[in-house]
């Protein structure tokens, strides 16, 4: 351990699912001695934001718990807290980000993890209100974290109190090629490498980077919902549907968890102080855009 996050505070949204990328990135963090605050949105919200389908405010806390016991044992000295927080709203954006320094101090480091891509259908049967809470959830919220995450990090700045910020969006290797019977999620990962870009100029002259990660398909829980619909079309089992994935895969195997996670780290680090814009794809060479 290297302690390489030590006194830096850090938001993740959409961590709090057993098994997810946020869990994965959370549990980074933590072990490198960061203040970790996981955030979703704890109860049901409607025939798609179902318990199956979103962090509840008991599995959060589970999640939390497991990571507080992970970081113990590797010693690390970060608090991990849990915060109820609807992306779509910007009263519960600006609740989060208040909270958190409140009770952190500060703001450094935020990951707009939270996202949907379990509605999978063609083009031509989506619905505007299926396209529109997953842009709301995979884009909106992208960029209201970011912008209330950014005054906070200036605040910081002009106040002697803070070094500028990072801003991490996860995308999607769909952020960069097609991906059929994803549409809404594949325009919205698409519009996040945008807004990705455009932030990281305008947050530039503040020390704030901004970038995206790009990952392929890894088996969490929205991934299984992934692979069960790939099999119907394809004709596959879940485990001929893993072979066909890898079978794509110059490194041969899918993503995991952690590979997202350890992006997210080197990105969060001084280490990459020179670096924003970026869209890095993390999909053992599957994706080259």
């Amino acid at each position: 351990m290297n302690d390489r996050l030590k006194g830096k505070v850090a938001i993740i949204t959409g961590a709090g699912r057993h098994k997810g990328l946020g869990e994965a990135i959370a549990k980074r963090f933590a072990s490198e001695s960061c203040d970790v605050v996981i955030t979703d949105i704890g109860a049901p919200s409607g025939p798609h934001l179902t318990a199956d389908n979103i962090g509840t405010t008991a599995e959060m806390e589970e999640v939390a718990a497991g990571i507080r016991q992970h970081a113990s044992q590797v010693g690390a000295t970060g608090r991990v807290l849990t915060m109820t927080c609807d992306v779509r709203s910007e009263a519960d954006i600006q609740r989060t980000v208040a909270d958190t320094v409140a009770q952190c101090g500060r703001l450094d480091i935020v990951v707009n993890n939270a996202g949907i891509g379990y509605i999978m259908k063609s083009m031509l049967e989506f619905s505007v209100e299926e396209w529109d809470i997953i842009l709301d959830v995979n884009l909106r919220g992208p960029f209201l974290f970011a912008k209330h995450a950014a005054l906070q990090m200036i605040k910081q700045n002009e106040a002697g109190t803070g070094k500028g910020g990072r801003i991490i969006n996860i995308a999607s290797q769909a952020a960069k090629s097609a991906a059929p019977n994803l549409i809404p999620y594949t325009s919205s990962k698409h519009g996040l490498v945008g807004l990705t870009r455009v932030a990281a100029v305008e947050l530039g002259k503040h020390g704030i980077t901004v970038n995206a990660v790009c990952p392929n398909h890894v088996t969490t829980g929205l991934g299984a919902k992934q692979n069960a619909f790939r099999g119907k079309v394809l004709g596959k089992d879940t485990a001929g549907v893993l072979e066909f994935r890898k079978g794509k895969i110059p490194l041969g195997r899918v993503g995991l968890p952690e590979d997202t996670a350890n992006a997210c780290l080197f990105l969060a680090s001084d280490e990459a102080a020179y670096i924003t814009a970026e869209a890095m794809n993390v999909s053992g060479g599957e994706e080259m855009h």
